[in-house]
């Protein structure tokens, strides 16, 4: 059955002698999913596509370039990316008889192989192979990005030469918080020592009566 898709391209009219070559020039929108985790060819994006046809024995051997524009972020300090990139496309696609025979003589991998159907080329899974197996798994915005401060996250590029951060060793913040504890507890001795020793009005009352009761017994 005939599909229609930008992608399809007829071959009926491209003679099965080898060495028999047509080019073609087209330009299609990106397919969805064309791209990894951290970057990728947005969906509908324009790909300009320059191709050349050329039959085998074996099949169609499809050669030429893909160009068009990626968008991801960096893998070290997250900027976002945004550039062209230009990708060599080369796909052999199996006449249907060919890949048949090959399955017959045991290739493992004969189901695999992409094959000619219906007199028709599609080349939405060889240009999105093209783009993504070209694409990093951790892309970097330059080749010397120096990525984010672990202390603060703030990018490296854009922060001072002289930028550090003040690091203490644990061994010394252990004994720091324990200094503080005990200043802490030595002040609060100190403090309760002292409202012990003030006298208030009603103590010096008492001492008053005691003095004149040791009076009062000495003169009898």
């Amino acid at each position: 059955m005939t599909q229609h898709s930008d992608f399809i391209i007829p071959v009926a009219d491209l003679p099965k002698v080898a060495g028999t070559e047509r080019d073609i020039v087209l330009t299609l929108p990106a397919p969805e999913e064309c791209g990894v985790q951290l970057i990728g060819v947005p969906a509908g994006e324009p790909m300009e596509v320059e191709l050349r046809l050329q039959t085998l024995s074996e099949g169609i051997f499809v050669n030429g370039y893909v160009s068009t524009h990626v968008v991801g972020q960096c893998s070290r300090c997250l900027t976002d990316i945004s550039k062209d990139i230009e990708e060599q496309v080369a796909e052999l696609l199996f006449w249907p008889e060919q890949r048949q025979l090959l399955i017959d003589e045991g290739d493992e991998e004969g189901e695999e192989l992409p094959v000619i159907v219906d007199d028709q080329i599609d080349l939405e899974p060889i240009l999105r192979d093209a783009i993504v197996l070209s694409l990093p798994f951790s892309p970097l915005c330059q080749p010397d990005c120096q990525g984010l401060c672990a202390e603060c996250g703030e990018r490296w590029e854009d922060l001072p030469d002289d930028h550090v951060h003040e690091k203490l060793n644990p061994a010394f913040a252990a004994l720091d918080a324990l200094a503080a504890q005990l200043a802490a507890a030595e002040e609060s001795a100190t403090g309760e020592a002292g409202l012990g020793n003030e006298a208030g009005p009603d103590d010096e009352e008492n001492v008053t009566a005691e003095v004149g009761a040791d009076a009062a017994q000495e003169d009898n």
